[in-house]
């Protein structure tokens, strides 16, 4: 981010039906929630023409690398360039917002508004995802006290409670159903399975049916119990109605943005509603959206998970880096001082990036997000370096000049998209669970060898007698490295993976593989950023960043 630029929360914003009439939406399509914010009731099942462009990273930084800021301020340019476009996005966890990173609506010249509401309950979405998730719970314990017909083994319990906060102290709990006492645990609502059926959805009765298919645990004959048998689905659906209607918002510039849906990239898939990016595809001629964090979790996922279940195929993939990003995993944490070799150095982990992407058969641009710390001489380096791989490459400016920022990066991102390619899934969803998982661990994660602990080849086992092995994978692992552990910077390779646990989200339709320490539940750093959020003398919100 850079230092000098603040965006006052009292930008000028237009009302959100002016903003709709862009897209050719009519106002009776829109439920207005304010005068800045509306849900589309509107249909998404004709032929999808648009342009797909996916906007990914390198490995995150504790610094940042501004793929929400460049995806904005990439739709805000196209925009310019007389090109109909959408942007759409994931919505903002609380978890992040009250803890480490801050708000995700991008920065500076390239950001949604309203932010502070988008940051905070916005539709209240998530709340409604929270809200229907701990009604399967309390539906699975209320059959346990009222006798227990199922014959549910308390012990092999699959389904969990969620809240969306950070909060460590719930990772591990005791629950007394009046005294029928088991171990419990909750995740965050962005890593429910909740909240991935959601997002991979295509319509009401696929989200109905697929919240049915939830694999809730056992009964005492080792046999599976679906939330379906609880006769719960019904109302879990209707709980999820109208928050299942895409959310309506505005850049800086007023051009739309559709934001819907919000699984971490660490845990979930990372992108945001299938029925979103259809909509958006049928609203517009170029649609901009991104998958979370580096391109070996959000974009990996994105293509092999997301593209498969919704047929979808990206017409240009923007991988973002920043120098700041280059020199941290050449292990140097120092960007006011000019250091080539440390650029040089770092440039493996944008290599592994770009390796990993050409694997899938799509067009690719790399985009340099420009901060004010940067040296041309480190430019340069990143600029002779893509050119030596034939691969397209661009400077973004938009944090400070916003649409201008960006417009040599939507001239070549349009003349890539009239480039056709067909995507290549990394694996075939035939394959065994292992097979599917050595494509991703050699290919993508660059290890040498898998190391598999014995609960989770219990839960292979477990899912292979339910003939449910077929299905993609998810994997869950430390975004800040290729690797499964978070000090692995650069390009690893060779090393050992380890894969701790299994999870069978059946009703999302995918298996999560749970590498290395990763935490369905975060926890709250030392100082949260909830310390710098309050009211100024304005009633305005002031802290999220």
């Amino acid at each position: 981010m850079e230092s000098d630029i603040v965006i006052a929360n009292s930008v000028d914003i237009k009302p959100i039906e002016e903003v709709a009439k862009r897209l050719d939406i009519d106002k009776n399509d829109l439920e207005f929630y304010g005068k800045y914010k509306a849900k589309i009731n509107k249909s998404s099942k004709e032929v999808k023409n648009a342009h797909l462009i996916l906007v990914t990273a390198t490995n995150p930084t504790p610094y940042g690398e501004g793929k929400t800021t460049i995806s904005i301020g990439l739709g805000d340019a196209l925009n310019k360039l007389g090109k109909k476009t959408l942007i759409t996005l994931r919505e903002p966890s609380l978890g992040p917002v009250f803890g480490l990173k801050g708000g995700a609506t991008g920065g500076g010249y390239a950001q949604v508004i309203p932010m502070e509401d988008i940051n905070l309950h916005f539709t209240g979405d998530f709340h409604a995802i929270t809200s229907a998730n701990n009604l399967l719970c309390a539906a699975i314990d209320n059959h346990i006290k009222q006798g227990n017909a199922l014959h549910i083994d308390v012990q092999k319990i699959k389904f969990n409670r969620c809240m969306d906060v950070n909060d460590r102290a719930l990772r591990n709990i005791v629950l007394d159903n009046d005294g029928i006492k088991r171990e419990e645990n909750f995740n965050i609502t962005a890593a429910s399975e909740i909240m991935i059926i959601f997002c991979l959805a295509s319509d009401l009765k696929d989200l109905e049916t697929r919240l049915g298919n939830i694999l809730i645990g056992y009964n005492m004959d080792g046999e599976p119990v679906f939330a379906k048998d609880l006769k719960v689905e019904g109302a879990m659906t209707v709980l999820l109605k109208d928050a299942f209607k895409p959310n309506l918002v505005q850049t800086l510039e007023h051009n739309p943005v559709i934001i819907h849906g919000g699984p971490f990239a660490n845990i979930a898939h990372g992108c945001n509603s299938l029925v979103a990016t259809n909509l958006s595809l049928n609203l517009a001629d170029y649609v901009v959206t991104e998958a979370g964090f580096g391109s070996d979790l959000g974009a990996e996922k994105f293509l092999d998970i997301k593209c498969r279940i919704g047929h979808l195929n990206p017409d240009c993939v923007c991988l973002v880096t920043t120098i700041k990003s280059l020199k941290y995993n050449a292990g140097i944490n120092n960007f006011q001082e000019e250091d080539t070799d440390a650029v040089k150095k770092g440039l493996s982990n944008l290599k592994a990036h770009i390796d990993n992407l050409l694997k899938f058969n799509v067009n690719l641009i790399v985009c340099l997000n420009k901060y004010h710390t940067d040296f041309p001489s480190e430019i340069d380096i990143v600029k002779e370096y893509c050119d030596s791989l034939d691969i397209p490459f661009s400077i973004s400016t938009s944090y400070t000049d916003g649409s201008n920022g960006s417009l040599d990066l939507g001239e070549k991102v349009i003349e890539l998209c009239d480039k056709k390619k067909q995507l290549h899934y990394l694996y075939s969803e035939d394959l065994s669970i292992k097979e599917k998982f050595e494509r991703l661990a050699f290919n993508i994660y660059h290890a040498g060898s898998i190391k598999y602990l014995d609960k989770a080849k219990a839960e292979i086992e477990q899912i292979e007698k339910l003939h449910l092995d077929h299905l993609p994978i998810c994997v869950a692992k430390t975004q800040y490295s290729l690797s499964d552990d978070k000090n692995k910077l650069g390009y690893p390779k060779d090393y050992e993976i380890t894969v701790r646990d299994i999870k069978l989200y059946s009703g999302a339709g995918l298996i999560t593989i749970l590498l290395g320490d990763i935490m369905t539940m975060p926890g709250l750093p030392k100082e949260p950023n909830f310390e710098h959020i309050k009211l100024d003398s304005n009633e305005k919100i002031v802290g999220i960043f």
